[in-house]
């Protein structure tokens, strides 16, 4: 096995774009970044490739083992073809050890992310913890019988009154971060002036968000879907979801997919009512250093 790191976004593009390809919808974080890196189009905040470590494990196949980190966020993988090599996450752990690195976690497919936490907390003599069970569905079409309530638009600025707080909403929401909105606007102004962000009126009120990102080449994620706590209950995520993945497929992706929270069995109903369907299990991990 051979351990190779990446210093340049697009020759990790150039290696590795094709095997992600392979589990497209399942890939949607990695491939998604490093579609984005390989654009170079934005470099706000952890977007940046040359803050980025990008390695792959080479065996007498090709690559066998991908792994992307866009700090702070934690590392993922994806063995190819879904085919888990042990060596071939020795080799990784020998090869990040090596360049020093230090990693807060792993978020990746279930069974490669709890393999590859077992091996590197052993290595390093530390314990690692399970954060969040995740599932990742798929859409390939609304279900017909989705009865929208309110009218969907796209975001504009003068949506700067609620869209932070509803963003660290989300997050506080997903991550337990704690509701922290950033002094500085270019954050949420990137949201809104990337027309990817939608907003949910009912009667002239905004009720629900959602958004469309990471566009690959035939799957479009859906994210950032929330709802403030006074307006849930009422439809209003079920609508903007499907009326945000609508707009997906309408857009030419054949598919649209989304993380759901498996502690949260409301939005993952919300969800399948919509007509998407589960693919994989993924877990985030954090090692507790």
């Amino acid at each position: 096995m051979k351990f190779n790191v990446y210093k340049d976004v697009k020759a990790f593009y150039r290696d590795t774009c094709e095997l992600f390809m392979r589990h497209e919808a399942q890939n949607l974080i990695p491939l998604g970044n490093i579609i984005m890196g390989n654009k170079g189009e934005d470099k706000t905040e952890w977007r940046d490739p040359a803050n980025w470590f990008m390695a792959a494990v080479t065996g007498d196949t090709g690559i066998v083992l991908s792994a992307i980190m866009t700090p702070p966020y934690n590392l993922t993988l994806y063995a190819t073809d879904n085919i888990i090599d042990r060596d071939a996450i020795n080799c990784l752990i020998d090869g990040i050890t090596a360049a020093g690195y230090s990693l807060p976690g792993v978020m990746t497919e279930k069974t490669l992310a709890l393999s590859f936490a077992e091996m590197y907390s052993a290595r390093k003599g530390i314990t690692f913890s399970v954060q969040m069970n995740q599932r990742i569905y798929v859409l390939e079409k609304v279900n017909a019988d989705i009865t929208l309530t309110g009218t969907l638009r796209a975001a504009s600025e003068a949506d700067m009154s609620f869209i932070p707080y509803w963003a660290e909403g989300f997050n506080d929401d997903c991550f337990a971060k704690g509701l922290k909105v950033k002094p500085d606007a270019a954050h949420y102004l990137h949201l809104i002036n990337g027309k990817n962000l939608f907003v949910l009126e009912d009667r002239g009120t905004a009720v629900s968000m959602a958004m469309i990102h990471r566009e690959m080449r035939t799957v479009c994620g859906v994210s950032e879907v929330y709802t403030p706590p006074y307006f849930r209950g009422k439809g209003y995520a079920t609508s903007c979801v499907a009326g945000v993945s609508r707009i997906g497929l309408e857009r030419g992706f054949t598919k649209c997919a989304l993380y759901t929270d498996l502690a949260n069995p409301v939005s993952n109903s919300i969800y399948q009512k919509i007509g998407y369907r589960p693919i994989c299990d993924s877990v985030e991990i954090k090692f507790d250093q």
